[in-house]
């Protein structure tokens, strides 16, 4: 098997180099190497979705994309996120180039990176398989981590879902306010009681949601979200 190129889009235009002199790329401030095509009668559902860690908008091109898209986006170690982020070449075998676009590229806090395929784990076909199966050797060659993702548990993601809601800045509050929500969650509280504490829910669970979707106040995804829910500030969890 031949080495790896790989190929990325910046602002300045188009590049290909090999996978090893690329240690400085920020391939996560670049822009998708393909496009996310729309077209009457298709099966899956392109789309953009606006995430908070990069405030922009990032490409899925089916449910299982964007719900992957959000769980990065919900972790906060990340700091940066790209979708269909570069061309991955190399040699097979028979020394025919093959290529492979991975669905998205994540930088973390310190510093490592992380490409993620999305496929139904049970629709990864012979082919597929082999072409993650060389990205991983690529990612281990480099240092990035590598997944490949598939359905998520329900429960989990519908509980992303609905505090991804309550992702933009708009939903933070003041700093003081910000300040008493982690004082009265010092200890896992009842999400409503406790909130309730501090004025007409309505107005203050918005900010509660806001500080889930943060990190700053943690609960167990697991289990629906409820009124009754455990809350407690994230160092106490």
């Amino acid at each position: 098997m031949g080495g790896f190129e790989v190929g990325w889009r910046d602002a300045k235009g188009e590049h290909r180099r090999p996978l090893n002199e690329t240690e400085e790329v920020e391939f996560e401030t670049g822009l998708p190497v393909r496009g996310f095509p729309s077209y009457r009668g298709q099966r899956n559902f392109p789309g953009l979705y606006w995430s908070a860690t990069t405030g922009g908008h990032v490409g899925f091109e089916s449910w299982l994309e964007r719900d992957h898209a959000m769980l990065l986006d919900f972790t906060p170690e990340v700091t940066g996120l790209l979708s269909q982020p570069l061309w991955l070449f190399w040699q097979n075998d028979k020394g025919r180039v093959v290529s492979h676009a991975p669905d998205y590229f994540a930088r973390f806090e310190d510093g490592r990176g992380l490409l993620v395929d999305c496929r139904p784990l049970d629709r990864v076909d012979e082919r597929s398989a082999a072409k993650f199966a060389v990205t991983r050797l690529a990612c281990e060659a480099v240092g990035w981590g590598y997944r490949v993702v598939g359905m998520v548990d329900p429960v989990r993601m519908a509980n992303v879902r609905w505090l991804a809601g309550y992702r933009h800045p708009r939903h933070a509050t003041t700093a003081g306010m910000a300040e008493r929500l982690m004082a009265v969650f010092s200890v896992p509280s009842p999400l409503v009681g406790q909130a309730s504490l501090l004025g007409d829910p309505i107005a203050v669970l918005p900010a509660v949601f806001h500080l889930l979707w943060a990190g700053r106040l943690r609960a167990d995804l697991a289990k629906p979200l409820t009124d009754t829910t455990l809350v407690s500030r994230a160092e106490a969890w």
